[in-house]
């Protein structure tokens, strides 16, 4: 029992630790970070299923989370304790309630915005305004997020860290939004991530990664459900499906939101479009 608590105290003691894996070059291997973060998936929030009904949001039951797909690369997360997650926030997709966080990415206007609704407590950028390494790790009732610096390419122009992936974890699920990454990520940088239920993928072909980069990103990360974005924007996306459905089974869901558990993943990987909202 000793033994245990001792194991217990030592893992806990990385969770405070500041730093996180820096982003690498193009295609290129990152060097291996002096101290990071526990990655998603060792149960370091909240667990719902310990927790009484009184607690929890009628459509949100313990052990879930409740994801919408607001339009473009805005995904709502909303979590048994009332905590709503906003990814992208740009203010032109607005969802139903004022989220109490919002994760964004320096790439286009639509991923991003300096006019914030006061009501939003958490505003994590994935970039770093001052020139440096956006380093988020934020543990809000039963949410935890963090992100992993990466890379953006616009027009031949780059930003190295100008982009996050964001990790978001909460109901026992791990969820990722790849935000506008423009590259390959390295073994540490996937190890960074740790398990991934939910991958937000963006699939217009064009100004993120091709269908291939894609679908190569996917294999690395190997999460149980690929949920793609950038549906109506100018490029390749009507022709996903048929190059994803090579590999996974692809699915329709004819709906904009869906109440997940663990026990809903499939065992092989699966590709679910949500319908969006706005």
């Amino acid at each position: 029992m000793k033994l245990r608590l001792l194991s217990i105290l030592f893992l806990l003691n990385f969770l405070w630790l500041p730093e996180a894996i820096e982003a690498a070059p193009l295609y290129a291997q990152a060097k291996s970070p002096a101290k990071q973060y526990i990655p998603c998936g060792l149960g370091l929030v909240e667990n719902n299923l310990l927790k009484r009904a009184s607690l929890q949001l009628a459509d949100v039951p313990g052990g879930s989370v409740k994801i919408t797909f607001v339009g473009h690369s805005t995904f709502m997360m909303e979590t048994p304790k009332g905590v709503a997650v906003s990814t992208d926030y740009a203010g032109l997709q607005t969802p139903d309630r004022t989220p109490d966080i919002v994760t964004m990415n320096n790439s286009h206007s639509s991923h991003w915005t300096d006019f914030i609704d006061p009501k939003i407590t958490h505003v994590l950028r994935g970039w770093d305004p001052a020139g440096g390494i956006a380093r988020h790790h934020l543990r809000f009732k039963d949410m935890r997020i963090y992100n992993l610096p990466t890379n953006i390419f616009d027009f031949g122009k780059g930003a190295m860290n100008g982009n996050s992936v964001f990790v978001y974890e909460a109901g026992g699920l791990c969820m990722a939004h790849l935000g506008h990454l423009h590259h390959f990520l390295s073994k540490e940088q996937v190890a960074q991530l740790g398990r991934i239920d939910v991958l937000y993928v963006p699939i217009d072909g064009v100004n993120t990664l091709s269908h291939e980069e894609a679908l190569h990103i996917i294999g690395q990360i190997n999460p149980r459900v690929i949920m793609p974005m950038h549906l109506s924007a100018f490029g390749e996306a009507e022709a996903f499906p048929s190059t994803a459905g090579q590999k996974y089974k692809v699915k329709f869901l004819e709906k904009d939101n869906i109440v997940l558990n663990r026990s809903m993943l499939p065992f092989k990987t699966e590709v679910w479009f949500l319908t969006e909202k706005f």
